[in-house]
C-alpha cells in the first residue's frame, strides 16, 4: 500500500521533511550540477528535489501514481504534474535525460516492471537517480517519515535491480544522518549530522541515491560482456571406422 500524496505533503511541510529535502538536494546538486538544455522526468513525489531543476533544464515533467495521488505542481504557471500507471508510463521512447525515482521503487508492486517503463522512455545514454530508504538505517525502521514504509535496499541489492534491468550502476552516495526524530534539537542540528556522518559512518545514511546509466545492450551471463559456449562432446567412432 503506497504512501498517499497527503501524508507526503504534511511531511515535507514539517522541519524534519524539511531537513530531508535539505539534505538530498545538496547530493542531488552534487550529481547532476548542470542540467541546461536537458529534459527531466521525476517519477513517485520527486516535487520537494526538482524545483532547482526548473531554472536550467528545458523541460521537466513529473508523473504520480494513481494510488498514492496527485498534486499539483508547481504553485505558479502551467501544471507539470501528470498521474499515470507507473507500470505504463504515458510517454514516447527515450524522450528524457534524466530520471529521478523518490518514493517510488520502495512501494511499487512490480520494481521490474518500472525499472522497464523507465528503461524505454529514457534516451540512450541518459541517467537514472534512483532515492531509496537505505537498509540499514535507522530510517527504514522509523514511521517517522515515508521513507520508513515499503521495501528498503542495500546497495548491493540496489546495483543488482538496476543492472538487471539494463541499467549501469556509475556512483552512489548516502544522505540523511541525523535520527528520525522530530525532535527540536536534533531537526536544528540536522546540517551537523551530515558532516560529521559522512565521515564517521558513512554506510548508515538514511536514504541511498545510486545513479546508472542506460545501456543499450544487456551483459550476457555476467561474463564481462562474453558469451561462454561450452565444447561439444566428441562423437564416438562408428564400428570399424
Amino acid at each position: 500500500m503506497r504512501v498517499d500524496v497527503l501524508a507526503l505533503q504534511r511531511f515535507y511541510a514539517s522541519p524534519l521533511g524539511d531537513a530531508a529535502q535539505r539534505a538530498v538536494a545538496r547530493r542531488l546538486a552534487a550529481l547532476w550540477p548542470s542540467l541546461g538544455g536537458l529534459d527531466v522526468l521525476g517519477l513517485g513525489y520527486p516535487t520537494p528535489y526538482l524545483n532547482s531543476a526548473r531554472e536550467s533544464a528545458r523541460r521537466v515533467v513529473v508523473m504520480m501514481p494513481g494510488p498514492q495521488g496527485a498534486e499539483a505542481w508547481p504553485g505558479e504557471g502551467a501544471c507539470l504534474t501528470t498521474l499515470g500507471e507507473e507500470t505504463r508510463l504515458p510517454f514516447m521512447d527515450a524522450v528524457f535525460d534524466r530520471i529521478v525515482l523518490v518514493h517510488a521503487l520502495e512501494e511499487t508492486p512490480s520494481a521490474q516492471t518500472l525499472l522497464r517503463e523507465v528503461w524505454r522512455v529514457l534516451a540512450p545514454e541518459g541517467r537514472l537517480l534512483v532515492i531509496v530508504a537505505n537498509r540499514w538505517s535507522f530510517w527504514a525502521l522509523s514511521e517517522a517519515s515515508p521513507f520508513g514504509q515499503g521495501r528498503p535496499y542495500s546497495r548491493a541489492q540496489l546495483s543488482a535491480l538496476l543492472t538487471d534491468a539494463m541499467f549501469q550502476p556509475v556512483v552512489s552516495a548516502r544522505a540523511l544522518f541525523a535520527p528520525p526524530s522530530n525532535w527540536t534539537p536534533f531537526v536544528r542540528a540536522a546540517e551537523a549530522f551530515e558532516r560529521v556522518g559522512e565521515a564517521l559512518w558513512p554506510a548508515f545514511g538514511g536514504l541511498l541515491l545510486m545513479e546508472s546509466v542506460k545501456r543499450l545492450y544487456a551483459d550476457t551471463g555476467r561474463s564481462r560482456g562474453r558469451v561462454l559456449l561450452a565444447q561439444a562432446p566428441a562423437r564416438a567412432s562408428p564400428p570399424g571406422g
